[in-house]
């Protein structure tokens, strides 16, 4: 999660090598239509597709793409030809990854998945890739890290790149080039997905030139969304409820603080969970640092002025503002996929790898609609009230997003609690229902 490179890792291990796998990957063939019926998936450690490099042994809660989506009831789904087939999301990133390529060669052959080629386009430029320049390889990891998580979610969508030779950090640095960007990705029409994982604190663009710049992002989103069928997916942050309160990100707000894009009403807000394998199956919890909250910046969407009056326990006190995050995902770097870069394995965590894990659910969801989906928070918030949102989220109640400023001086945030909470949403797709759902619910 950017701004600031703020990938989370937790393992750093060299990786002795990987053979190409001789167990084949199960998809429908590209010209069957495939049809979607429900049956039990088995639990993530019953088959071989679940081990972990051996240099990542010693983490006992080390995923892979196969365990993530049975986590996420995806597998049944993919094994009936739903696999994001004839999709393509956008990452917008600054810089990219010199190494892009040659690591999803071996992350798909270590995880027996189907090769892909990864399309980079740079239409402002490049400059020289430094590898002493912090900011340069921060953003590296976290273009591996997209790439593989959309990857693994959606192993047969197409995936594309698009690199600023700006980084964007704080403020509105490196703002005006990634909507440049997702302009050209629209006017060319690249794609119908934005996986967007990076921010920048609502502390930073008060000004008058942070407002015009959100404003023209605001304006830009709401026509591409609801006119042109597109999605965008924008991760809460990882600073639990505050953010950066200056430009050089030397020090966090003391109030509570959420992220620009994240806060606009027609992106889809992700936060973040730890994702935990247990003998029944999956729990998951809040992740601390999920970035959540009420924006200063934006009214309560209609979608969320919407919501009973007795199911808005998590926005007591802030009726009125824009809550985020809509939903959520496994982002906690403890309870990590595995992601190769650079040579290494690595267990790495942030909103970054919840955002990429939602654009590959919503792959999947366009490819079962046979069109673009388009603005889906109405559908995403519809399902929540609905007597069966049980069966779409696995709804996350335990945890809280309070946050450490000054040293060991704690802000209090907020509670993870029964239905929509600012530091989850609505919870974590279970997308074998969760996507027909979402579908239905956008007729």
């Amino acid at each position: 999660m950017h701004s600031r490179v703020q990938v989370l890792l937790v393992f750093v291990l060299l990786f002795a090598g990987s053979a190409c796998s001789s167990i084949p990957y199960n998809t429908n063939s590209p010209s069957s239509t495939p049809t979607l019926t429900r049956k039990t998936t088995p639990t993530a450690s019953s088959t071989g597709l679940d081990l972990c490099p051996a240099t990542l042994s010693r983490s006992k809660t080390c995923l892979t793409p196969h365990a993530l989506r049975v986590a996420y009831n995806i597998e049944t789904l993919t094994e009936q030809g739903f696999s994001g087939k004839g999709q393509t999301m956008i990452d917008i990133v600054s810089y990219g990854s010199p190494t892009l390529q040659q690591d999803m060669n071996v992350f798909c052959r270590q995880f027996h998945l189907p090769a892909i080629t990864i399309q980079v386009i740079a239409p402002l430029g490049t400059v020289p890739f430094d590898a002493h320049n912090g900011d340069m390889t921060g953003w590296a990891e976290e273009t591996e890290l997209d790439v593989q998580i959309m990857h693994a979610i959606a192993p047969d969508a197409h995936i594309i790149v698009m690199t600023s030779p700006v980084a964007e950090t704080e403020g509105t640095i490196g703002l005006p080039e990634f909507l440049q960007l997702e302009q050209y990705a629209v006017q060319h029409h690249l794609g119908q997905i934005f996986s967007q994982s990076y921010v920048a604190s609502e502390a930073t663009l008060g000004d008058h030139a942070g407002q015009a710049q959100v404003k023209t992002f605001t304006d830009f989103y709401k026509q591409i969304t609801t006119r042109e069928g597109w999605t965008v997916v924008s991760g809460s942050g990882d600073q639990g409820a505050t953010d950066w309160a200056d430009i050089a990100s030397t020090h966090l707000a003391a109030t509570p603080t959420v992220n620009f894009p994240a806060d606009v009403p027609w992106v889809t807000s992700v936060g973040g969970t730890s994702l935990v394998h247990t003998a029944q199956g999956f729990a998951e919890y809040a992740w601390p640092n999920s970035g959540g909250g009420f924006s200063k910046f934006f009214a309560e969407p209609d979608y969320q002025q919407q919501i009973p009056e007795t199911m808005k326990a998590g926005f007591a006190g802030h009726t009125g503002q824009r809550g985020i995050p809509d939903i959520a995902g496994n982002a906690d770097p403890a309870t990590a996929m595995s992601i190769y870069i650079n040579g290494k394995w690595h267990l790495v965590g942030g909103t970054s790898a919840s955002t990429p894990l939602w654009a590959g659910v919503i792959a999947i969801a366009n490819q079962m609609a046979g069109h673009p989906l388009g603005f889906i928070n109405p559908g995403i918030y519809k399902l929540g009230i609905a007597p069966a949102a049980h069966t779409d989220f696995r709804d996350i109640t335990i945890g809280n997003n309070n946050a450490y400023i000054h040293g060991n001086t704690q802000m209090k945030g907020f509670t993870a609690t029964q239905g929509w909470d600012a530091v989850t949403g609505w919870g974590a797709p279970l997308a074998d229902h969760f996507i027909p759902d979402l579908i239905t619910a956008l007729k």
